[in-house]
């Protein structure tokens, strides 16, 4: 009797039977069918649901994996042109982030005054999958940089006018006062990197002062509207 009374507390509104076991209680009628689980109908919606959201969830998380391996490529850059320009100070001789163009790749380098060479001080940096040296239809440079957009000069093979050329590379040099200069060695400050991911534009310039800085803007409208980012 107390279980009846235990049963009819838990299942208020409908009639409830006693199953074998003691306190175990069920309402009678279709109730009990379902204690078989759920049916072949109720798996497929599930299915069905999860992969609606993860149709939806997958773009937009590769899109921001894609976006923050782009912003920490440009933050890279800006971080080793900072490197450059106290290396050149504190050793006394030219340092440059040297940009390989075409091989997507950028590293930092001094001049070996003893070896009369370029040497490089760690390894060349990969550029992202997506993220390439450009500035794509980007027309106006950052406020206060550059009178025309471009890359800083070509890389030099020694720190002389006279020396050959890299193609397809631009560096940004400083002198042993941590300036900038040109490949030639002369007071240079139209410095700038350019990144794209064919959706922003990226920049590092560096100017006169000398001041190095970051910039973004989006790269699809072709009107630029640089922010300075920190």
């Amino acid at each position: 009797m107390a279980d009846a009374l235990l049963c009819s507390r838990i299942m208020p509104f409908g009639p409830a039977r006693r199953l074998g076991a003691p306190g175990t209680c069920s309402r009678a009628g279709g109730d009990s069918a379902r204690e078989h689980g759920f049916s072949l109908i109720d798996v497929l919606m599930v299915v069905a649901l999860i992969g609606i959201v993860a149709a939806i969830a997958v773009p937009v998380t590769g899109n921001a994996v894609a976006g923050q391996k782009f912003k920490n490529d440009a933050q890279a850059v800006t971080n080793l042109v900072g490197l450059a320009k106290m290396r050149a100070s504190a050793t006394y001789t030219r340092a440059r982030v040297r940009a390989d163009i075409a091989a997507r790749t950028f590293v930092l380098e001094r001049w070996d005054k003893t070896a009369g060479q370029w040497v490089a001080e760690g390894v060349s940096t990969r550029l992202s999958n997506g993220v390439t040296f450009s500035f794509g239809a980007i027309a106006t440079a950052p406020p206060n940089t550059q009178l025309a957009i471009g890359f800083s000069p070509a890389c030099r093979v020694g720190i002389t006018a006279a020396s050959a050329a890299i193609a397809n590379n631009a560096c940004i040099v400083f002198n042993s006062r941590g300036l900038p200069v040109d490949g030639g060695g002369l007071a240079f400050g139209g410095h700038a990197l350019y990144l794209t991911d064919g959706i922003g534009v990226a920049a590092t310039t560096v100017t006169a002062t000398p001041r190095i800085r970051r910039w973004w803007t989006p790269g699809r409208l072709g009107a630029a509207s640089w922010r300075e980012q920190q």
